[in-house]
C-alpha cells in the first residue's frame, strides 16, 4: 500500500510534464505538417512522446521478434487491445514508421485529434460509399515507401483482459492493397491500465512481433488471414488472458 501511495505522489509530480509534452507534441506536429513535413513529424515526435510517457510512469516495454520485420517494407500490423498503454508501447517501441487506422470520431479530441488528421493517420469514414472510397484513396497514398499501418481488430479495449473477436473491417486495407499482415501480441498492458481505470500502475509490457502473413499471388484470403493472425496473437498470451 505504501508503494502505491508513493507511486500516486510520483504521478502527481510528473503529470504536468506529460501534459506539456502532449501539447507540445501535437502543436509541433500540426505546424510541421502544415509545412509539408507531416510524414516525418507525424511519427518522430509522437514516438518520443510515447517513450517519455512510459519512462515517466515507470512502465518498462520489451520487444521480441523485431527481426521479423524490415525497415523499408509496408505492413499492416494487427494487435490485441488490452488497455490505454497499447498506444504508448507500440508508438514508442515498435521503431517502424507507421500510421494508425482510427475512427473518424477521434478527430474531435482537442488538439491531438487534429494533429493526427493533418499528419496522415487513416481516419475511417464508412458513412457512405463515396466516403469509404475517399478513405481508401487516402490510405493508398499513405501506405507507400515503407509506411505501415497499425490497427486493433478487436475495435475496442478488452474489459477482462481476454481477447475479443476480430472485426473484418480492420483488414480491409491489407486485403485491398495486398500488404503483409504482421500480428503483434501485447501482454501486460491490461495490468498497467485497463479501460475501467483512470490512473496507470507501474509494470512491464511485452510486444511480440510475429512473422508476416504474406499475400498469395498478391492477394489475401480474408477469412484465413483473420484466423491466422488471431491464432498467433492468442497463442503468445499467458493462460490467464486466453
Amino acid at each position: 500500500m505504501l508503494l502505491q501511495i508513493l507511486y500516486w505522489i510520483f504521478l502527481l509530480c510528473v503529470s504536468p510534464v506529460l501534459l506539456v509534452a502532449t501539447i507540445l507534441t501535437a502543436s509541433v506536429t500540426i505546424v510541421l505538417s502544415a509545412m509539408g513535413l507531416g510524414r516525418w513529424a507525424g511519427y518522430v515526435f509522437p514516438h518520443l512522446w510515447a517513450k517519455l510517457f512510459c519512462i515517466l510512469t515507470l512502465v518498462k516495454v520489451t520487444v521480441k521478434g523485431r527481426e521479423n520485420i524490415e525497415k523499408d517494407t509496408s505492413y499492416v500490423f494487427v494487435c490485441n487491445h488490452q488497455g490505454a498503454y497499447d498506444i504508448f508501447a507500440v508508438y514508442g517501441y515498435l521503431n517502424h514508421q507507421f500510421r494508425w487506422m482510427m475512427k473518424r470520431a477521434l478527430e474531435k479530441i482537442p488538439l491531438v485529434g487534429y494533429s493526427c488528421k493533418v499528419s496522415g493517420h487513416i481516419m475511417v469514414d464508412t458513412s457512405s460509399p463515396s466516403a469509404t472510397k475517399l478513405t481508401m484513396e487516402r490510405a493508398e497514398r499513405q501506405l507507400s515507401g515503407g509506411m505501415s499501418l497499425v490497427v486493433f481488430p478487436e475495435g475496442a479495449r478488452t474489459w477482462d483482459g481476454k481477447m475479443r473477436r476480430f472485426k473484418r473491417g480492420a483488414y480491409m486495407l491489407a486485403v485491398e492493397f495486398g500488404l503483409p499482415v504482421v500480428p503483434i501480441t501485447i501482454d501486460g498492458s491490461f495490468d498497467v491500465m485497463p479501460r475501467f481505470k483512470k490512473i496507470p500502475h507501474w509494470g512491464h509490457i511485452v510486444l511480440t512481433i510475429h512473422r508476416p502473413i504474406e499475400p498469395v499471388d498478391g492477394k489475401h484470403d480474408l477469412a484465413s488471414v483473420m484466423d491466422e493472425s488471431y491464432r498467433l496473437i492468442h497463442e503468445a498470451l499467458p493462460e490467464r488472458q486466453k
